[in-house]
């Protein structure tokens, strides 16, 4: 038990640290890929006399991740990616295991934000984020905290928008790798683990049945489409809103109705948000919804589900369950938003399963290697994650699986390489 991690730490409850190493050890066992980069980790030592300040989701399987980059040498700092997503017994069971953790489940904004800076107060080398929230801090209102940052890496799709925003104006002062444009990133876990782990959160939270109710997915890139997907095999009747032509085409070649959002918000008995834009749902639906409708929201930021328009609407708002607000509209319909509109798979669950984070998070450990290793040479920008460690994870998850696949011979490869005529 490190005494500096507990002594820096800012955290709701040691004691709650023998339930949060439970969870840990549990994902541990289900996280074949990241095992392995462990143990290479443990042998290079590529952190060594390094600091890495991390905020993601805090839970299990982010602990994990921060126990492998801690075991390849860093003094690892980690703080949450959202109030309602960190689980406490969690950050206790990390700060016994000797990591510095500045989070707490459901802080008020203002500690909030102050623990995102805290955790940057340590003056990181590398980071990790998620949403791109270390990044602005450190370009806008704490300049003073970029002397020692080499690199990073980026989570989600929301995050990436915003980095190349600023590299697009010139803005960014040093090189973050594109994690979530990662193939084994956005074909897995932002189509499976999403899919999964927001229908996780809805059920656990509603217990109300999906089949044969019409369910909404506003927005199908990646995440929408497994979200949609699972929705189907739930027995929901599912409607695609998109302002992407070529995506509404392949929604609708993938058997869902695809319409307008004012008219898909007429027939909806569930709403899933997942476009990383504002206000996709907002006043002018709601005038037309059910009564009962449920809305929910799998995007990064909780913008998407316009709440102040709601609240205009409302004569009172009340929790009737756990994560689940009941807003009585002034003409006596009622609706019902989950997880106050923040993510739903997070804040009313436990997230993407385990196997499914295994490779995302083998990613997001070795970009961080990769950035440390290239960052003079890449340069103040953003970058993809090279081919060969995408390719590397999928291979080191064939091989948990026991699943093996075919190789070019000489011949063919060759062939395929030859532009002349065979």
């Amino acid at each position: 038990m490190s005494s500096e991690a507990i002594q820096n730490s800012i955290i709701t409850d040691l004691r709650l640290a023998p339930e949060g190493h439970l969870k840990i050890d549990w994902v541990e066992a289900h996280m074949p890929v990241l095992n392995r980069v462990r143990k290479q980790f443990e042998a290079e030592q590529p952190f060594k006399g390094l600091k890495v300040t991390i905020s993601l989701h805090l839970e299990a399987k982010t602990a994990y991740l921060a126990k492998v980059v801690q075991a390849g040498g860093a003094e690892v700092t980690i703080t949450g990616s959202n109030p309602l997503s960190t689980q406490d017994d969690v950050c206790a069971a990390l700060v016994e295991d000797g990591v510095t953790v500045y989070a707490k489940y459901n802080p008020a904004p203002e500690e909030y934000k102050a623990l995102l800076i805290k955790s940057l107060e340590t003056k990181p080398d590398l980071i990790i984020d998620d949403g791109g929230d270390l990044v602005t801090i450190l370009h806008s209102e704490r300049t003073d905290l970029l002397e020692n940052v080499r690199g990073g890496a980026e989570e989600t799709t929301t995050g990436i928008l915003r980095l190349k925003a600023m590299d697009k104006e010139g803005q960014l002062k040093f090189p973050m790798v594109a994690v979530n444009d990662a193939y084994c990133k956005y074909l897995f876990d932002n189509r499976y683990g999403t899919g999964q782990s927001v229908w996780d959160g809805i059920n656990r939270t509603t217990n109300l049945v999906v089949a044969g109710k019409t369910v909404v997915v506003v927005g199908y890139g990646w995440c929408g489409k497994g979200v949609a997907m699972r929705a189907k095999g739930l027995g929901a009747n599912v409607v695609v809103t998109e302002i992407d032509a070529i995506k509404a085409v392949e929604a609708v070649m993938d058997g869902f109705q695809v319409m307008p959002m004012l008219e898909a918000a007429k027939v909806g008995d569930f709403f899933v948000t997942v476009t990383g834009n504002r206000d996709v749902i907002r006043g002018e639906h709601y005038d037309v919804m059910k009564d009962g409708a449920i809305l929910s929201n799998a995007g990064h930021f909780d913008v998407e589900v316009n709440k102040p328009e709601l609240a205009e609407r409302s004569v009172s708002i009340r929790t009737v369950r756990r994560n689940i607000e009941e807003y009585h509209l002034k003409d006596g319909r009622k609706m019902y938003l989950l997880a106050e509109g923040r993510l739903v798979n997070l804040a009313a669950g436990d997230g993407h399963p385990a196997e499914i984070m295994d490779m995302t998070f083998a990613l997001q450990a070795l970009s961080l290697k990769y950035v440390n290793d290239r960052y003079k040479e890449i340069g103040k920008t953003v970058v993809n994650v090279p081919y060969e460690l995408d390719e590397q994870v999928a291979r080191f998850k064939l091989e948990s699986l026991g699943v093996n696949i075919d190789a070019l011979s000489a011949e063919q490869r060759a062939y395929l390489e030859s532009w002349q005529e065979h």
